[in-house]
């Protein structure tokens, strides 16, 4: 088991590969050189969600030589340390948020996430939660199309 970071903010990483190697030490996580380089075009952009298959086509413009299941193990391994959230906003494709802190999320034409700040929804009621569960986390995608003329 990897242990979770609970940072509440996106991690930036303008200060290089010192700052990255710390954060995936603290995270549990061997800082290889694939995960370090995965970090680094993950985190440089600022707030961002990207797809496995998005960010290995990113990697491969990059120059880095790596196979589509190591980006999906390395995101799979970065959500677990929580480094990452995944979004399961259509119901095919997996997008992972670098924004870990609670938000929700408009989701436009089955594609394209905008964070929504958590305050700005309201949620008044929720169903009984079954006997020994507790609510880990509520996640809102508000799915939007352009207006019909």
């Amino acid at each position: 088991m990897i242990p979770r970071i609970d940072t509440g903010t996106t991690p930036t990483y303008s200060r290089g590969y010192d700052c990255i190697e710390a954060l995936l030490r603290q995270a549990g996580l061997r800082p290889t050189r694939q995960r370090l380089s995965l970090v680094k075009l993950l985190f440089a952009q600022g707030p961002r969600h990207v797809s496995a298959e998005a960010l290995y086509e990113e990697a491969r413009r990059a120059g880095l030589l790596m196979s589509l299941a190591t980006v999906y193990n390395a995101l799979h391994q970065f959500t677990e340390a929580g480094l990452l959230r995944e979004l399961a906003a259509d119901g095919a494709k997996s997008y992972f948020d670098t924004n870990v802190a609670h938000h929700h999320h408009f989701l436009i034409d089955g594609h394209r996430l905008i964070d929504v700040a958590a305050e700005s929804v309201a949620i008044a009621a929720l169903p009984a939660i079954p006997e020994g569960m507790e609510i880990a986390r509520i996640d809102v995608v508000i799915r939007l199309k352009p207006k019909q003329a």
